[in-house]
C-alpha cells in the first residue's frame, strides 16, 4: 500500500479514537476502569494527528484539507468496484488494475481518497 494512503488510514482512525472520546462514548470507560483523563488523551491524539499530517505531501495534504471538512471519512474502501464513501460503482478499468494500491486516488464522486479490498 502507498504510504501516503497507510498515513491517511491512520488519520482517520486517530480522528475517530478523539471523536467517541470527545463526545463520551468511550470517554466514562476509560477514565473508570483505566483511569486515564480524557482532556490529556485527547491532547495527545490532537498533537498525534497535527504530526502525521505534517507528513502528508503537500497535493495530497491539499486534498485531505478538503474532504475532512466534508463529513467523517476522507478514506474509503472499495469493495467489489463500489466506492463505501458514496456507494457509486468505480470504472472497471482503475478497479481491476493489479498496482491499484501503491498510487493514491480518489472517488471522482466524493472526493475520499481509495483503497481497494480483494
Amino acid at each position: 500500500m502507498h504510504p501516503q494512503l497507510e498515513l491517511l488510514l491512520e488519520i482517520q482512525d486517530l480522528k475517530m479514537q478523539r471523536r467517541g472520546l470527545a463526545d463520551g462514548t468511550l470517554g466514562a470507560v476509560e477514565s473508570d476502569v483505566f483511569d486515564i483523563r480524557v482532556d490529556e488523551a485527547l491532547q495527545v491524539l490532537d498533537d498525534k494527528v497535527g504530526e502525521l499530517e505534517g507528513r502528508l505531501e503537500d497535493n495530497v495534504r491539499e486534498r485531505y484539507e478538503l474532504v475532512s471538512g466534508k463529513g467523517p471519512r476522507v478514506v474509503a474502501p472499495v469493495l467489489n468496484g463500489i466506492c463505501y464513501g458514496c456507494f457509486v460503482a468505480i470504472a472497471t478499468a482503475r478497479s481491476s488494475e493489479a498496482d491499484r494500491n501503491r498510487r493514491v486516488e480518489s472517488c471522482e464522486y466524493c472526493g475520499c481518497f481509495l483503497y481497494y479490498v480483494d
